[in-house]
């Protein structure tokens, strides 16, 4: 079965449909320039429901120990996904000093990207690979497009990794089948509007990732 994570969560009618449809891991937002930002302490509400079933991931882009210490400390996140320009030394430091696994995510859209995340492979517990965003944007992650799945044929990743961008539920057992990934983060694809999670489309999402993932 393929490992479903559902990110950007603002509210907590999404957090309850997520977890209902089975989600594997919880994803918030602590980007400044994204619509799906919540603060450490909305995100420690909601993210109460889920202990003990569904993986907590705190995502951040170039944080500063200031700011992750916050996090940590009101959240108590089970992973740090890290979307920004984080050297390999930089995720070790983090790692080290806080003691939480570490995703460390990029933007692919060519092999060499793909082949570039082994860099990280001592430091980050599991990659995700991401499309590259848009020219002229500032927002990192959750723009809801999708790369050439095409250049994940034959890659050698080291460590676990999860396949994002522009995932939906008419697309992602495709995805899955195309390019052989064990897990799956999606954002855009469950939503009605920015950050407001559609429960049947969460349900299609986690129902079609998980069947498919069973097949293989």
């Amino acid at each position: 079965m393929a490992f479903v994570k559902i990110c950007g969560l603002t509210e907590a009618s999404g957090v309850q449909a997520a977890l209902e449809a089975g989600a594997d891991m919880l994803g918030f937002v602590f980007a400044d320039n994204s619509p799906r930002t919540v603060t450490p302490a909305q995100a420690a509400a909601l993210a109460e429901p889920a202990r003990g079933k569904a993986k907590i991931v705190a995502v951040l882009v170039n944080p500063g120990d200031k700011k992750l210490k916050k996090i940590v400390d009101q959240l108590a996140p089970d992973y740090l996904q890290l979307h920004g320009r984080e050297k390999p030394e930089r995720v070790r430091t983090i790692w080290k000093k806080f003691h939480i696994p570490v995703i460390k995510a990029f933007a692919v859209s060519n092999a060499h990207d793909v082949a570039d995340a082994n860099r990280y492979a001592r430091t980050a517990a599991m990659f995700l690979l991401d499309a590259r965003p848009p020219k002229g944007t500032a927002q990192t992650g959750g723009h809801g497009q999708a790369f050439d799945w095409d250049i994940l044929q034959g890659a050698r990743l080291e460590k676990p990794w999860l396949l994002a961008g522009g995932l939906t539920p008419q697309n992602v057992s495709q995805a899955i089948a195309s390019t052989g990934a064990k897990a799956v983060d999606v954002s855009t694809g469950v939503e009605s509007t920015p950050g407001i999670k559609d429960a049947e489309k969460v349900a299609a999402f986690i129902r079609a990732a998980k069947e498919t993932g069973a097949q293989r």
